[in-house]
């Protein structure tokens, strides 16, 4: 993030503790002066944090959504990571493909959308894959859609303590206004498809992690 960034910025980095049951879904752009802040079922570390954190320009939105699993980080990963594959829970896509790239930071990927959405393909790069810190970015750099200058950023991160911890799925946004649409459409649109792919990735994940227990 830039030193001293633009006075349209919306920074996020401040978490609201809330009670919430496993598997909510909780819309993220409540905004205060500056700062959005979310508001997960549980606490997200400053470490996870910083990675959401968005410069946004005035013709720009900025939201984020997070989704809670009993499946585990390592699960939920292996579904998160395959960039070419974003098929496997991302209920909106039909297919896709690798245009460039070995799965490293920098691959290209087209990916095709199921019709009835203002969308027909976007072709989209990855800007993060950190094993370690389980965490996946990409943008939008070209296309036959509407989402000008999209970036997301996924992080997964232990709802509690031990080996039967959950998760909790964190994804934020920023992308370009569509001309003739205000920021709130823009946001509620966006906010929907992110909604729907999480809660399909926790029911993926989840069911990934039953088929592998009752296989080993």
């Amino acid at each position: 993030m830039p030193p001293n960034p633009p006075k349209s910025s919306i920074l996020l980095h401040r978490i609201n503790h809330a009670a919430a049951s496993v598997g909510a879904v909780t819309n993220c752009h409540d905004l205060h002066g500056d700062i959005l802040v979310v508001k997960p079922a549980t606490a997200v570390p400053d470490a996870v944090a910083r990675y959401h954190t968005h410069a946004v320009a005035a013709n720009q939105c900025c939201s984020a959504v997070v989704q809670e699993t009993t499946a585990s980080v390592a699960t939920v990963w292996s579904v998160v990571r395959r960039f070419d594959n974003p098929q496997a829970y991302k209920n909106f896509v039909k297919s896709c493909h690798v245009i460039g790239g070995d799965g490293e930071v920098g691959t290209l990927r087209e990916v095709h959308v199921i019709s009835g959405l203002p969308a027909a393909r976007s072709t989209e790069r990855l800007e993060i894959l950190d094993e370690e810190r389980h965490v996946l970015s990409f943008s939008v750099v070209g296309g036959d859609h509407r989402l000008a200058n999209y970036r997301s950023v996924t992080t997964l991160h232990p709802s509690g303590d031990g080996p039967g911890a959950g998760t909790v799925v964190v994804e934020s946004y920023v992308v370009d206004v569509p001309p003739g649409n205000t920021k709130e459409d823009t946001r509620v649109f966006v906010d929907t498809i992110v909604r729907c792919n999480l809660q399909s990735l926790a029911q993926t994940a989840e069911k990934t992690q039953q088929t592998n227990k009752c296989c080993s």
